[in-house]
C-alpha cells in the first residue's frame, strides 16, 4: 500500500513521541484520518463531540505533561471551532499543534463550500502557520512546527488541502535541516536551564538587600522552583504572593505565603502589595496593575525566561532573563539573611486570620448550600496528589480560596484568556495523560452546559474523571460584574427549574447525583470520588452568594450600593447572604 501524506504526517508525529490526537473527523480531513488509522497502534485518536473541546484537551494535556498537545479538525467550521481553545494555549504558553483540513488546491479561490482560509484565520494565534501545498514539504515543516511549539511554548498550525492529504508521500527534501528521525525517547524538546548574568545577579542582590519590606510575587513560571522560592523567601523574610495560575508553586498553608492576589485573592496579599518597598517577581507578568505597588512605590526585580515579558506592568530596576529555578539558585548565595522579620510576621498573623475566616464560610448548615462549603467538601476528601481543573467565573473564586495546595496537588484553569468551558476538557485530557492521578473538574452550570457532551467522551474512553457542578442556575460572575459596575443584574439568570445534570451523567453510563440538601453533600462527593468510572455531582448552591474581593475598595462598595438603589431584583437575599457570611467570619 502506497504511503500517503496523511500517513507520513502520522508517522512523523509518532517519531516525535506524540501518542494522542484530540479531534473530530470530517470530509475535510479524511486523508489525515486514514493516516492516523494506519498508525493506530502507536497514535490514539480521542474522538470528541465539539472541536473547541478538542483544543482545550490538547491544551490541558500540554499544561499537565509539558509535552506537545495535538488537536485536529476538519475544514471550515471545524477549524473555526478550535480557535477558543487555541487562544487559551497561546495566552497560557502551552505547546499545541493544530491540524486542519482545506479544500482541494484546484478549487481554492472559487468560493467553494466551506472554503475558509485557516492560515489567515490563525494568523494571530499561531506562531508557525502554514498551508502545505506540496507533499515534499513533509516531514520538514512538521519538524519545524513542533520545534517552534516546544521551544516557545506556543501554538503552531498546519493546514492540509484534501488532494495533498492523499497524495503519495515522497522523500524528505530537507535532510540538511532535519537529519534522521527525532528519538522517541525524548518527546519533550530539551529546555536547558538559562542562567542569569552575573552582573545582574549582583545588582539584584544589592536591591533586595537594601529593602526593608521585601515581598515576592510568583507565577506559574516558577512551577518547578518550589524549594528555591521558599529558600529565597525565607532568607529575605519576604511573604510570598501567588498568582492564580501559580497557585500550585507553594503549598497554601505554608507560613511563608499569604495566598493569591486580585479579585480572587486574599486581603493580606493585597495589603502587603500596598506596603512593600521592594518586590521580587518570579515567573509572572501579572496583568492587573492596579493590584501591584504604585509606580515608584517599590523597587522591582523581575525574573522571567522570556525577556520580552519583563517590565510589562511596573518599572523594573533589575531584569533577570533566566529560568526561575536557575536564577534563584544563583541568587541565594549572594543574599544576606534578613534579621528583622517583623514585616513577614505581620502578614503571617494576617494570613492566619484570613484562613480562619475562609474556613468559617464552609458552613454545613447553610441552605441553600454555600459554594464555599461545596468546594470545601471536595478539598477535604480529594487525594493529596489530586489535580483540580476549573472554569472561569465564580467557581474560580471558590477554587482559589478553598482548594488547598498540599502534597502533590495541582491546579489548572484558563489563566489569561479566562474563557468559559475548559474545565471538563482539561480534566479529560489530564486523566488520559495521567491515568493514575485523581482528576477533578470544578465547574459552573454555565461552563458545563457549553461542552457537557464531553462527559460522554469521558465515559466512552473509560476515563474516571470527577465533575463537580456548582449549579447556581446563572452566569454568576457576569451577574456580580454588572452589580459592581453599579447596574442591576440583567439577563444573567436562567428560568426555573434549574437543569439536573446528574441525569445526563447517568444516561452516559457514569455516576450522577443531584444534591440540594447540605446534609447529603459530603457523602455524595465521597461516593463520586470513590466511583471507578466517570462521576458527576450536581450541587444546587446559593444563587445569591457574592464572590467578595479579599479587600473591598471604596469604589466597589459605592457601585454595589448604587446597583441596589437602582432596583437590584435579589437584593434582600444577597444582603442576607453577605450578613450571614460576615457573622460566621466574626465568630471564627
Amino acid at each position: 500500500m502506497r504511503e500517503i501524506v496523511g500517513e507520513a504526517l502520522a508517522k512523523r508525529l509518532v517519531d516525535w513521541g506524540v501518542d494522542t490526537i484530540f479531534g473530530l473527523p470530517g470530509d475535510g480531513i479524511n486523508g489525515l484520518m486514514e493516516g492516523f488509522r494506519r498508525q493506530r497502534e502507536s497514535l490514539r485518536f480521542v474522538l470528541v463531540h465539539h472541536e473547541e473541546a478538542a483544543a482545550f484537551m490538547a491544551t490541558g494535556y500540554a499544561k499537565a505533561t509539558g509535552r506537545l498537545g495535538v488537536c485536529a479538525a476538519t475544514s471550515g467550521p471545524g477549524a473555526i471551532h478550535l480557535l477558543n481553545g487555541l487562544y487559551d494555549a497561546k495566552l497560557d504558553h502551552a505547546p499545541v499543534l493544530a491540524l486542519t483540513g482545506m479544500q482541494e488546491t484546484s478549487v481554492l479561490g472559487s468560493y467553494y463550500q466551506q472554503e475558509v482560509h485557516t492560515p489567515q484565520l490563525y494568523e494571530n494565534v499561531a506562531a508557525y502557520n502554514l498551508m502545505v501545498t506540496n507533499p515534499q514539504q513533509l516531514p520538514g515543516v512538521v519538524d519545524i512546527a513542533i520545534r517552534k511549539a516546544l521551544a516557545e511554548r506556543t501554538v503552531v498550525h498546519l493546514s492540509f488541502p484534501n488532494d495533498i492529504q492523499v497524495a503519495e508521500a515522497s522523500a524528505d527534501p530537507y535532510r540538511h535541516v532535519s537529519p534522521g528521525k527525532p528519538p522517541k525517547s525524548s518527546p519533550v524538546l530539551s529546555r536547558p536551564p538559562v542562567p542569569a548574568a552575573q552582573d545582574e545577579l549582583d545588582r539584584a542582590a544589592r536591591v533586595l538587600g537594601e529593602g526593608g519590606k521585601v515581598a515576592m510575587l510568583v507565577g506559574i513560571g516558577a512551577r518547578d522552583a518550589r524549594d528555591e522560592v521558599l529558600a529565597v523567601a525565607d532568607c529575605l523574610a519576604a511573604p510570598i504572593v501567588k498568582t492564580l495560575p501559580g497557585k500550585q508553586v507553594v503549598p497554601d498553608e505554608h507560613p511563608l505565603t499569604t495566598g493569591g492576589l486580585g479579585l480572587l485573592g486574599t486581603k493580606p496579599s493585597e495589603e502587603l502589595m500596598e506596603e512593600c518597598d521592594t518586590l521580587l517577581m518570579v515567573g509572572t507578568s501579572f496583568p492587573y496593575s492596579s493590584y501591584l505597588p504604585a509606580p515608584g512605590k517599590a523597587r522591582v526585580v523581575q525574573i522571567d525566561r522570556d525577556a520580552s515579558r519583563i517590565g510589562l506592568r511596573l518599572p523594573v530596576e533589575v531584569a533577570l532573563a533566566a529560568d526561575a529555578r536557575t536564577a534563584l539558585r544563583q541568587l541565594l548565595p549572594l543574599l544576606n539573611p534578613t534579621t528583622d522579620r517583623s514585616f513577614l510576621e505581620k502578614y503571617q498573623r494576617g494570613s492566619t486570620e484570613w484562613r480562619s475566616s475562609m474556613k468559617a464560610l464552609r458552613d454545613p448548615k447553610r441552605h441553600p448550600i454555600a459554594p464555599s462549603y461545596f468546594m470545601g467538601c471536595v478539598d477535604d476528601l480529594a487525594a493529596d496528589d489530586a489535580i483540580l481543573t476549573c472554569d472561569s467565573g465564580t467557581i474560580a473564586t471558590w477554587s482559589a480560596r478553598h482548594w488547598t495546595i498540599r502534597g502533590g496537588r495541582e491546579f489548572y484553569l484558563s489563566g489569561n484568556l479566562a474563557t468559559m468551558a475548559p474545565g471538563l476538557p482539561y480534566a479529560i485530557a489530564m486523566q488520559h495523560a495521567l491515568p493514575n492521578r485523581q482528576v477533578i473538574a470544578f465547574v459552573g452550570d454555565g461552563g458545563f452546559a457549553m461542552l457537557m457532551a464531553e462527559f460522554l467522551t469521558a465515559a466512552r474512553h473509560d476515563l474516571p474523571i470527577k465533575v463537580m457542578v456548582n449549579n447556581n442556575n446563572s452566569y454568576g460572575q457576569i451577574l456580580w460584574e454588572q452589580i459592581l459596575l453599579g447596574y442591576p443584574e440583567y439577563a444573567v439568570r436562567h428560568r426555573e427549574p434549574e437543569a439536573d445534570f446528574s441525569s445526563w451523567a447517568r444516561s452516559c453510563g457514569g455516576y450522577g447525583v443531584k444534591v440540594t440538601d447540605p446534609g447529603r453533600l459530603q457523602d455524595a462527593v465521597r461516593e463520586a470520588l470513590a466511583h471507578p468510572g466517570p462521576a458527576l455531582v450536581d450541587c444546587s448552591v446559593n444563587p445569591n452568594e457574592p464572590p467578595m474581593p479579599g479587600k473591598v475598595r471604596y469604589e466597589q462598595a459605592k457601585e454595589f450600593t448604587e446597583a441596589f438603589l437602582r432596583g437590584q431584583p435579589h437584593r434582600i437575599a444577597t444582603l442576607a447572604t453577605v450578613a450571614r457570611d460576615k457573622i460566621n467570619q466574626l465568630r471564627s
